[in-house]
């Protein structure tokens, strides 16, 4: 923009976009301003004295050797990745089952990334591993090791030696992925010993309009990558194709995976993949169901009612079969869960001969464990799990659902630490295993639920942790920081946050979570209420927790700030343009916020399930309406907003906030823009990075809202 140029107010769509220049993410001029910008933020916020506390105190629960070390079990070793003061990248480690119940494991490092980045010169941030399972009698050896450069989706993949504990290299016949062109969104996958599947970037024209992978090859160990078969192609309009293989013995398929849009999808069993007999069998299912295979079993999870025969199944529950039987037509199929208005499934893990289901009542964990028949035509024998904290939030993990019945719980509360333990099935408690320190005092804290009464009557239901007088309303309006996310079927559920508690509750701070539509605490139908035209019932939602915190006398407007992180960054953008007047403060991160343009940027064009095609006018016409950056009116009166993203961030393109504070701050706006140059879309990529973009936010809450 130049110094001539004046900004009108709301923007017209459809004229030029006076900031566009800032959707180019490496552009020179566009870094100029994102620096100018964050040395504007650390002048104001970070120069408050309290910045630098905040820091420290989240920086010392983050690098701390009390945390808990979640394990994954792979044969006779527990695997964990870890990061500390020491160090900043990460270390992949492992130990033995019987030192991980000591104070102190004896830790054996397999791959050390700050090691590996000081080597290559690549800010290597840790993705993950997928490791092969062996022939019985052979030792765990085979990994596919991912590795992102700075954060990004887009990242690499490399074979690694579990027995050597070294990258196999190429010239050894080692496995690896788009290492020349600095990572690309894809994977490899296990399809045996001596081969992989492999859904990346192949060269133009072989990625959707979404950025993701269109074609899956299977590749031979030892034959060049440009010689990898293909095994299945989607077509332009597609979302995300893959494959991969389940590896149980005795059971093994291969699946493709074509993703037509974010809840459509298409399941394909494959036979002789990569060979000119290979055939493809369409799994008989709606295309909005997903679904599992484990050993005999097939599992179908509904999202939409589906009616075989003369039956209907209705949206949200749980069916199960014998996979062989219905591949050959078969359609007699079992209800394992069927929702009522309270409650949804939360999950579903396999043992080797039982399914633990985790149910949300009215957003509450409970779990329950079913035991299949011995043959199709049995009954499925229900029986209780091990009583778990009734206020936590409760997760579940199979340790070796191949040929073990152990599981991994792991609870977690507003005011209870995570707690990291293991049962087997039939057994009677829960052993704890690990549990984190309380790194805050709860003395006079409470955390309960409350329900709010949205615009066409739907009750709402919202968590609050804060003191009693808070909380009864007796203590006067205290700083509150409402939180939400109210998209993608994704829940909001209790966990322990020591940021929370350091930066916030123990400075008399109140905290609620609002479950708003849009979510998945009461499943598919729950998400579903807030699809596209129906979007704004996440706003009103959300605004009628906003009021019912107010009217209850925990808060009022002044002294609320709102948080929220990509589609929860879409929600605060709106909140702050639909409901200025209800807020004292807004925190917007990573966000979606020019609706006009998002399916355009990056991964955009992949949610239009979610929000529609800003491209048809039919659907415009309801996306403007929920559209941040061209609801925005120079003439009206905003709370103070921080804004924050990072350059890495290649799923919701950097330029939304961008924009959105170029914006602001152009008609006069109080607004704080920071951008982390790494961090991918988490917005960090080490611990000191997130203890440093926490920082911003609770220093700007506290300074906003009057707290201490």
């Amino acid at each position: 923009m130049t110094a001539e140029q004046t900004i009108v107010t709301p923007l017209d769509p459809a004229g030029d976009d006076p900031f566009g220049w800032l959707e180019e993410v490496e552009g020179v001029d566009a870094l100029a301003w994102v620096r100018a910008r964050n040395d504007e933020a650390h002048a104001s916020v970070g120069s408050d004295p309290v910045f630098a506390k905040i820091e420290a105190q989240i920086l010392e629960v983050l690098d701390s050797d009390d945390r808990v070390p979640e394990v994954s079990r792979l044969g006779e070793h527990l695997y964990n990745f870890w990061r500390d003061a020491d160090h900043e990248r990460g270390i992949w480690r492992r130990t033995t089952p019987e030192s991980y119940r000591t104070d102190d494991p004896e830790w054996e490092i397999l791959l050390d990334l700050d090691a590996l980045a000081a080597e290559e010169g690549e800010s290597w941030v840790w993705h993950g591993a997928s490791v092969l399972r062996p022939e019985p009698g052979e030792p765990w050896r085979k990994v596919l090791v991912d590795l992102s450069p700075g954060g990004s989706d887009a990242d690499v993949t490399r074979e690694f030696d579990l027995v050597e504990k070294a990258f196999v290299s190429p010239a050894d016949g080692g496995f690896t992925r788009a290492v020349e062109q600095g990572g690309a969104k894809g994977a490899l996958s296990w399809c045996g010993p001596d081969a992989v599947y492999v859904f990346t970037d192949f060269g133009p024209g072989s990625l959707t309009p979404s950025g993701y992978p269109r074609i899956v090859k299977l590749w031979r160990r030892g034959t060049p990558f440009e010689d990898a078969t293909v095994v299945y192609e989607g077509t332009a309009e597609d979302m995300y194709i893959s494959a991969r293989r389940i590896h149980t013995p005795g059971f093994e398929r291969d699946l493709v995976s074509r993703s037509i849009a974010f809840y459509k999808s298409e399941t394909y069993v494959a036979t002789d993949p990569g060979t000119p007999e290979q055939t493809l069998t369409k799994l008989d299912i709606p295309d909005s169901a997903e679904a599992g295979f484990h050993r005999e079993w097939l599992l179908v999870e509904l999202r939409d009612e589906w009616t075989v025969g003369e039956r209907t199944y209705a949206a949200g529950s749980l069916l199960a079969t014998d996979a062989d039987r219905f591949l050959a037509g078969a359609r007699d199929l079992t209800v394992l869960f069927e929702p009522t208005p309270k409650t949804s499934l939360a999950g579903a893990t396999w043992t080797r001969n039982h399914l633990v289901l985790n149910v949300f009542e009215d957003v509450k964990n409970r779990l329950h464990v079913l035991t299949p028949p011995a043959s199709a035509s049995g009954e499925w024998v229900r029986s209780e799990f091990p009583e778990t904290d009734p206020v936590a939030a409760v997760g579940t993990r199979a340790v070796d659902a191949v040929e073990s019945d152990e599981v991994w719980v792991v609870t977690s509360g507003y005011l209870t630490p995570t707690t990291y333990g293991l049962t087997t099935i039939g057994a009677e408690t829960v052993e704890p295993l690990k549990s984190a320190p309380a790194w805050f005092d709860t003395d006079g804290l409470r955390a309960e639920q409350r329900f709010a009464t949205s615009a066409d009557g739907t009750r709402i239901p919202y968590f609050i942790v804060g003191s009693e007088a808070a909380l009864d309303g007796s203590g006067g309006p205290a700083p509150t920081l409402l939180y939400g996310y109210g998209g993608f079927e994704v829940p909001m559920t209790p966990g322990y946050s020591a940021g929370v508690g350091r930066a916030w509750l123990n400075e008399g701070g109140v905290y609620a979570v609002a479950n708003i539509r849009g979510g998945g605490e009461y499943g598919p139908a729950w998400h579903q209420a807030a699809l596209k035209e129906n979007r704004h019932r996440a706003y009103e939602d959300f605004a009628a927790v906003a009021r019912h915190l107010a009217e209850t006398g925990v808060t009022n407007a002044s002294h609320l700030g709102i948080q929220g992180g990509s589609n929860g960054g879409l929600l605060t953008g709106n909140m702050l343009t639909l409901y200025p007047e209800l807020f004292g403060a807004v925190v917007i991160q990573v966000p979606l916020l020019d609706m006009k343009r998002y399916s355009h940027l990056l991964a955009g064009a992949s949610w239009m399930a979610e929000y529609g095609d800003p491209d048809v006018p039919e659907e415009w016409e309801y996306i403007r309406t929920f559209s941040p950056y061209h609801l925005l009116d120079g003439s009206k009166t905003y709370p103070p907003v921080l804004l924050t993203t990072s350059t890495k961030d290649d799923r919701v393109h950097p330029g939304h906030a961008r924009k959105m504070a170029a914006l602001l701050a152009a008609t006069g706006k109080d607004v704080t823009y920071y951008e982390n140059i790494e961090g991918g879309h988490g917005g960090a990529a080490n611990n000191a990075q997130s203890a440093h973009l926490s920082a911003f936010a609770w220093t700007f809450l506290r300074e906003r809202l009057g707290l201490g």
